[in-house]
């Protein structure tokens, strides 16, 4: 009797435990989780996989990670891989291992690898995965392994085994289906040719959450599509507690509003008539497919139905798009509506925008503190001397300081929570720039007035001002009345990292048309009457003495360079189709055109001391009045 009690209360403890820990005996699906400890070095990932159903091992050391067995149909692999190393000794990741799909995967630091890619339904699957023994306990290996999100050892082991036992897979499928309808949601599914599959989802009373997948059979990688529907759904809908979900075939009559490029996959989600946005918790779409090249942009877009369900609008509102390698990407999604991920040709990612990015941010910053420095000189030097000059080049300076002062915290801007911020962000970016192309085109038309009108006086500083400050304020106040022009603009890397975000014009067709009749429409003026105006000066000055001194002369041209803004020339030559031409001439616009202010106060601080060098009579002075006696000079020797 005693020995029997004892036996009750060893069983009792033991499902005591069991059931404590949240450890299931054997699971059809493995979902193993951990933390890595490792050291500082380069990492690996050792992948050693054949057919068959027998057992599967993850081990760690302090170098490489290791993932070695048989529990695929048709995968096998043996391979080493490089890890991207994280930047400390321990990092997370997570395994999982789908039978029905011979689908098994790799979730490294937040990028998803897929060791074995989704297959057609097999006739065996390898399932009922149980917890074998566990390695011994190591400095280096996986700390906190678990299963389902429970903690099966919370010290660090080397390795952990999971044994499988072979099942058919018809049968396997229809058990999941049997404990769906029994769970927290009942599932109907039903096929259509025409259009494709439809999952219906019945939200019960304890709800939880549901992954939904398209009909399996003749399902490949490259159309794999899964949908992940979270509990919130259940307390935002309103009319019905069943959410539709309809994986279609037939995309022909979305790509009407896919110009720009390419969608895959069409997936519609909806629950009754309810109009449901602004989810807490977003739905989640990965969409696998082939792989994309990073020379071509993608994002995770939805339909918007404001214009009418006739015409299909496809927007990037509501969506954020998270790119897992160049052949799975994952949409989060706010909303119930269409969705599809856009392969856009244009506008093209840009190669190296991080570095971009730092070159532009040192440059704005020198810029700016330069220009605050030139408006100080040419204001003690405009108490001295009443040189018609100072105010243009004064002008100019201000224009600048406040063109890179707003660049450089666009970035930081465009993620603020209030859209409204980033719109009049990017409207005074835009008025910024326009005042900046219309200063140096008034350095140009003044310069032309100094060469060739030397006998008649030049417009008052006043009529400067009217043109440099005020009258790039008309399109900017006419864009910002026709509205949805100003806002968020990201920037695509090619490099797969996150997007650069910016107050700016918006991606949208009012926005671009703007874009080319304002900023492109000017700078093309500006750039052609720079390299005319710099021809004409050349011309006119080459006999003079001072042209003999190549210091004098390099200053000269180069000086004017920078005032008549031809240095933005090198945007429209990023056209080539060599990338490394490219790739050089991107690099050298950005340096020029964010250093641009600091470029400027280094030409007033070299022709300063070149003046004081020569007692005042070197080209390229700031004095209009040496300039025009210099003119006088060359008449006279003619």
């Amino acid at each position: 009797m005693e020995s029997r009690q004892t036996e009750h209360l060893m069983v009792a403890f033991i499902l005591i435990i069991l059931l404590s820990t949240g450890i299931a005996v054997t699971q059809e699906e493995l979902n193993f989780c951990g933390t890595w400890r490792h050291d500082d070095g380069s990492l690996t990932l050792n992948l050693n996989l054949s057919t068959g159903c027998d057992k599967i091992s993850i081990s760690a050391d302090k170098n490489s990670l290791s993932i070695h067995g048989q529990i695929t149909s048709v995968c096998s692999q043996s391979k080493v891989m490089h890890l991207d190393q994280t930047g400390s000794e321990e990092s997370y990741f997570c395994l999982y291992w789908e039978p029905l799909q011979d689908h098994l995967r790799l979730l490294f630091e937040g990028k998803d690898i897929h060791l074995c890619q989704p297959q057609d339904l097999q006739s065996s699957c390898c399932t009922d995965l149980s917890n074998g023994p566990k390695a011994s306990e190591a400095t280096f290996g996986i700390l906190n392994g678990s299963v389902m999100n429970d903690v099966i050892s919370e010290k660090t082991h080397a390795a952990y085994t999971f044994n499988g036992t072979p099942i058919a897979c018809k049968a396997l499928q229809g058990e999941v289906i049997n404990k769906m309808n029994q769970g927290s949601a009942r599932v109907t599914v039903t096929k259509d040719e025409k259009m494709g599959s439809t999952v219906e989802v019945e939200m019960e009373k304890d709800f939880k959450g549901f992954n939904i997948t398209p009909d399996i059979t003749g399902l490949s990688a490259e159309t794999m599509t899964t949908v992940q529907i979270p509990s919130a759904l259940k307390e935002a809908a309103q009319s019905t507690k069943k959410v539709v979900c309809t994986f279609h075939v037939n995309n022909s009559k979305f790509q009407e509003g896919s110009a720009k490029g390419s969608i895959l996959k069409v997936v519609e989600i909806t629950v009754g008539n309810d109009v449901i946005k602004n989810l807490p918790d977003p739905i989640k779409i990965s969409f696998h497919h082939e792989d994309i090249p990073k020379t071509h942009s993608r994002k995770c877009v939805s339909w918007d139905t404001k214009e009418g369900s006739s015409k299909v609008n496809w927007v990037v509102d509501g969506c954020e798009t998270h790119k897992n390698g160049t052949d799975h990407t994952e949409c989060l999604c706010s909303h119930l509506t269409y969705f599809t991920v856009l392969v856009e040709l244009e506008p093209r990612p840009v190669r190296h925008l991080l570095a971009l990015t730092a070159i532009t941010y040192v440059g704005c910053a020198l810029s700016v503190i330069s220009c605050i420095a030139i408006i100080i000189f040419l204001c003690r030097k405009n108490k001295r001397s009443k040189e018609l000059s100072v105010p243009i080049h004064l002008g100019l300076a201000i224009s600048l300081a406040l063109l890179n002062l707003l660049f450089f915290f666009t970035g930081v801007l465009a993620n603020v929570e209030w859209e409204s911020v980033c719109t009049w962000v990017g409207a005074g970016l835009h008025y910024a720039l326009l005042s900046s192309f219309s200063w140096m085109g008034i350095e140009i038309f003044h310069t032309f007035w100094l060469v060739y009108v030397v006998f008649s006086p030049s417009p008052k500083p006043f009529v400067w001002n009217l043109v440099g400050f005020a009258l790039p304020a008309v399109p900017v106040g006419i864009l910002i009345a026709v509205g949805d022009i100003y806002g968020v603009r990201e920037v695509q890397s090619v490099e797969d990292s996150d997007p650069y975000r910016m107050c700016w014009m918006k991606s949208n067709h009012q926005a671009l048309l703007a874009h080319y009749c304002t900023n492109i429409t000017i700078l093309v003026i500006l750039v052609s009457s720079g390299f005319g105006m710099l021809f004409l000066v050349f011309r006119k000055i080459r006999a003079r003495d001072e042209w003999r001194q190549n210091r004098v002369a390099f200053l000269s041209i180069w000086g004017l360079s920078c005032l008549f803004g031809t240095m933005w020339g090198l945007t429209f030559l990023d056209f080539s189709k060599l990338s490394v031409l490219s790739d050089l001439i991107r690099f050298l616009a950005c340096f020029f055109t964010s250093f641009q202010g600091f470029l400027l106060m280094l030409r007033f601080c070299m022709l300063d001391w070149i003046r004081k060098q020569a007692g005042g009579s070197a080209l390229g002075s700031t004095s209009s009045g040496s300039t025009r006696q210099h003119m006088l000079q060359a008449q006279e020797k003619n």
